[in-house]
């Protein structure tokens, strides 16, 4: 495997040819002007059929080529379906009263996400990013108790329109974000890929010790979490363009939200997976990120161009 120094990206950096969007003057090579590059850049990797990482990997190389620090958090639920399938199993998913749909983690389930999403996926994306001369380390939100909070055991759900509480489920809300693991990797110049589990506590207070569980966590929050935690940007990559007014009109796009009233018309506008996307962005800007950007993963450079313009930007003012 090839490795590269600092050095070596640069100068192929410098090498790069602009590669436009449309007349905007948009810059393929992992520069932002005028942007605080004090503050990492959080980029979610989504899990559908439809994204190809490969772009996201050799655009975190160009920013970290300009001394950005990155995080990158991944999902993958398309492969725990899959992973079950061929298991045998079915996956379950469920509506909550509010509307949103969600995956309901039974145990079976739960095995299945601890062995594709911090082995297989995380791996071979730290691969991939070495391949791309980024110093990569893989992590799940149990490492380093990165991840945490309270386990969910019972769900609210809506079966034939009756609301009723499902038990068994093995997932969490994260609470609280290790952001001191991830600062010391990123001042060594380390890029972190953290997926979930996160690290649930079963017992709080009390004379016993608390017992630590690994449950299922939504992947665009768990990213949400990182970047309110590390006050950075969180670019979250998916397989369309952003957030649509009309989703079945492509020139619908919503390009900025930036105040209550938009944040209200974007989310009465979100559907399907696009609801949590619409949640986790809102999350984020609560907890002190820069911005959240909602874009499609299979741009040229994606997320240079989620910072420039291509996708749908939350900025803070939505949510004051």
């Amino acid at each position: 495997m090839t490795q590269y120094t600092k050095s070596e990206l640069e100068e192929a950096h410098e090498q790069l040819v602009d590669n436009d969007l449309s007349d905007d003057g948009l810059r393929t090579d992992g520069g932002v002007t005028g942007e605080d590059q004090h503050a990492p850049v959080v980029v979610k990797i989504g899990g559908a059929r439809a994204v190809e990482p490969e772009g996201a990997l050799a655009d975190i190389a160009h920013l970290v080529a300009n001394g950005e620090d990155v995080v990158v958090v991944h999902g993958g639920s398309t492969a725990v379906d899959d992973t079950l399938e061929r298991l045998g199993e079915d996956p379950e998913y469920v509506e909550t009263p509010g509307g949103v749909v969600g995956r309901f983690t039974d145990e079976t389930t739960m095995e299945v996400f601890e062995m594709v999403l911090p082995g297989k996926l995380n791996t071979d994306l730290v691969a991939g990013l070495h391949n791309q001369g980024v110093n990569a380390v893989g992590l799940s939100g149990t490492d380093g108790k990165l991840l945490t909070g309270p386990r969910k055991s019972a769900v609210k759900v809506l079966e034939d329109g009756r609301k009723k509480i499902k038990r068994g489920d093995h997932s969490g809300k994260i609470e609280a974000v290790n952001d001191d693991l991830l600062s010391t990797l990123l001042a060594g110049s380390y890029v972190p890929v953290v997926t979930v589990p996160m690290l649930a506590e079963e017992n709080e207070g009390g004379a016993n010790a608390s017992d630590w569980t690994p449950v299922n966590a939504d992947a665009d929050r768990a990213a949400a979490a990182i970047a309110g935690a590390l006050g950075g940007e969180l670019v979250v990559l998916t397989d369309v363009a952003g957030v649509y007014e009309d989703p079945d009109d492509a020139d619908s796009l919503i390009e900025s939200v930036g105040t209550p009233a938009e944040l209200e018309d974007a989310e009465d506008a979100a559907e399907g997976f696009m609801t949590k996307k619409v949640m986790a962005a809102v999350e984020a800007l609560e907890g002190g990120a820069a911005s959240v950007t909602i874009a499609d993963a299979n741009n040229r450079d994606p997320i240079t161009a989620a910072r420039t313009g291509h996708g749908t930007e939350f900025q803070p003012g939505a949510v004051r």
